[in-house]
């Protein structure tokens, strides 16, 4: 059976509601709990409150954003999250993208698969309790020519940190079936994943001796139920609106991810013209080219048996953890919504 999951953002409404509805999920039955920080609130932080809050689920970074902090304070901050959570606590990193590492950070956004695979490495010699020193590409500890030497943190992982990276792009991907315990995807269509995804995974997973079962495949998409054909036109038209925002503005004109991950599976054409448009401020023609086809490959919108079969889809595609974005206006009403997917998740054996 698949595991299931939810992302939140402390930056994402009222944060007593979101503390609700994380510990309302737990009762649930929920598995994990992922925290993102996009251009708002950041990740340890929130975190850290939910590791106090709740006593099974686990907790992880959806996602730590490389070029925002070094690697040895992503290890500290993971290591710390996991010693306190008593280890319930999952490293998510990724890229992110040249308009928020560079656009808000001022970082460069150049080589992260470098940075990435060094990120990890000295993390995870720092988690060992053992002096870091480390010669890469990116970074070198300690500083050459300066005065210091080799330290150790004062500190250990008490426990495995599980690492789980998001990545969409070939190379980042075949990475992280090499280095990582899971892989965060987002644009996910099951039906064209092996050549966008999988292969590149496998690739990765094999060249490090590794197999599929080695790697938590963690997939996410917004869940919402529709009561008839009407429902689910207005669910899809809405839809349509966040999906050409992913296209169009979610990177920079020349560097958007998302909109690459579409064009790999099939829809080009369109994703380019979403990107132009929006762009060039056309917010309107941007969703108007998105098709419904679109949505609905990659999002758990429908009928309740639309949704039961789109997640055998998945489950029978390689996905091992679902991550739900459950669609309502209220707390209750996205609890319900949650405690509906999670019971269609459970009957898909």
């Amino acid at each position: 059976m698949m595991r299931t999951s939810t992302t939140i953002e402390a930056s994402g409404g009222t944060w007593r509601e979101t503390v609700d509805y994380v510990t309302e999920a737990e009762k649930l039955g929920l598995d994990i709990c992922w925290v993102a920080e996009a251009w708002g609130s950041e990740a340890p932080s929130p975190l850290g409150y939910l590791a106090a809050r709740t006593q099974r689920m686990l907790l992880g970074s959806g996602i730590i954003q490389l070029g925002t902090r070094t690697p040895m304070a992503i290890a500290r901050a993971a290591i710390t999250l996991s010693n306190i959570s008593e280890g319930r606590f999952l490293l998510g990193l990724g890229p992110s993208g040249p308009q928020v590492i560079e656009g808000l950070h001022g970082v460069p956004f150049a080589r992260p698969l470098a940075r990435m695979r060094e990120t990890v490495e000295i993390l995870r010699c720092a988690a060992t309790g053992e002096k870091v020193s480390y010669a890469g590409r990116e970074f070198t500890l300690p500083l050459p020519g300066g005065e210091a030497r080799p330290m150790r943190l004062s500190m250990r992982a008490e426990h495995d940190i599980p690492v789980y990276l998001a990545t969409l792009s070939p190379k980042m991907l075949e990475l992280t079936g090499r280095i990582a315990d899971g892989w965060l995807g987002t644009s996910f269509v099951p039906e064209g994943a092996k050549e966008a995804y999988f292969d590149h995974l496998d690739k990765g997973l094999a060249a490090a001796g590794r197999t599929r079962a080695d790697l938590d495949i963690c997939q996410g998409a917004e869940v919402a139920f529709a009561a008839d054909e009407e429902a689910l036109r207005v669910m899809i038209a809405g839809r349509k609106k966040e999906l050409a925002f992913s296209l169009g503005g979610m990177g920079s004109a020349g560097t958007n991810f998302y909109n690459q991950a579409y064009s790999r599976q099939g829809w080009a054409a369109i994703a380019a013209e979403v990107g132009e448009r929006w762009q060039a401020g056309d917010r309107a023609a941007a969703a108007a080219l998105i098709t419904d086809e679109m949505v609905l490959a990659t999002t758990l919108i429908g009928t309740e048996d639309m949704v039961r079969e789109r997640l055998r889809v998945w489950r029978n595609a390689g996905v091992d953890t679902v991550r739900l974005y459950p669609a309502g206006d209220t707390l209750d009403a996205r609890l319900t919504t949650l405690g509906r997917a999670l019971d269609l998740v459970r009957a898909t054996d």
